[in-house]
């Protein structure tokens, strides 16, 4: 069964993603590279700014803030 349609509102979203059976996800500092120049093609294209990231071996974190947003901290 597929998962619902998330509805998309403006503000701050905590991503994390880890590696199957937490296996590494990145093998070289041209992946960690390469990945964090996929994520900036992304966030222009998509239209979110990203505030904070953290790469590790086999999982990552980002903060992103969805483009309009108003809510402060």
């Amino acid at each position: 069964m597929p998962r619902k349609l998330r509805i998309e509102k403006i503000g701050f979203y905590h991503i994390i993603n880890r590696g199957v059976a937490r296996a590494n996800i990145f093998l070289s500092d041209d992946d960690y590279v390469q990945f964090l120049q996929i994520m900036q093609d992304a966030s222009q294209e998509y239209g979110f700014a990203i505030y904070s990231f953290c790469l590790m071996s086999n999982h990552y974190h980002l903060l992103l803030k969805i483009a309009g947003s108003e809510l402060y901290f």
